[in-house]
């Protein structure tokens, strides 16, 4: 069962694509649908068609581009926000203003990847952002740290130990509690033991954060 399982009940995981050029959709479709847990219900050139659909389609994953002509993606994320439509939101766009990213996430974003993701990486994305996870590309999140309000916990490297040094590492990778067990070769109680650790330890609330910590500090 892939990682976006847990929130389909291991149907496939229903996406809707939104960016404004048609070669672009096309040429995501075609690849995505090469996975078996992937199925691309919708697609949208708009920000305004891309909630319709959304509000229509309950898609599990809106993979959606900031750059659009009449409403782009930020306001979309708003509008989605506004209308209380539930759907996990990853953005897909071009590396263009560093800016974009934390406003991005506040409004509601799941993930922030670039244009130039590997494929395969994209799809493990989307598993993991259907999964519940949130989802920053090294580059994404190191603009939500360039941010003056930070986003992220401003202790000092805090000592981990080795073990949990591991861990939050996988973390930061965008790893799932399952999947580090499975790396480290540890039950995924003491994985979870492990990260509520890392949590208290760093003072920070989630994932993200401890992702970002992660980048901060250069463990990532």
């Amino acid at each position: 069962m892939s990682p976006g399982d847990a929130r389909n009940g291991g149907a496939a995981i229903r996406v809707v694509i939104a960016d404004d050029h048609p070669i672009v959709r096309q040429g995501l479709r075609t690849f995505l649908e090469l996975s078996e847990d992937i199925t691309i219900v919708g697609e949208a050139a708009d920000g305004a068609e891309a909630v319709d659909l959304v509000a229509s389609l309950a898609p599990d994953v809106l993979l959606l581009d900031l750059r659009m002509p009449g409403m782009d993606g930020h306001a979309a994320l708003r509008a989605l926000a506004e209308r209380g439509l539930d759907v996990r939101v990853l953005v897909l766009t071009s590396v263009s203003d560093r800016g974009d990213v934390a406003p991005a996430m506040r409004a509601g974003a799941a993930g922030f990847l670039y244009k130039d993701v590997d494929p395969s990486a994209l799809v493990q994305a989307i598993r993991a952002v259907a999964g519940g996870q949130v989802l920053l590309a090294p580059e994404a999140a190191r603009a939500v740290l360039d941010e003056p309000d930070g986003a992220v916990a401003q202790s000092a490297p805090t000592s981990l130990t080795e073990r949990e040094l591991q861990v939050l590492k996988l973390i930061a990778m965008g790893r799932s509690n399952r999947e580090i067990a499975r790396e480290l070769s540890v039950a995924e109680k003491t994985v979870k033991t492990h990260v509520s650790n890392v949590f208290m330890k760093l003072g920070v609330q989630d994932r993200t954060q401890a992702a970002l910590y992660a980048v901060r500090h250069g463990l990532a």
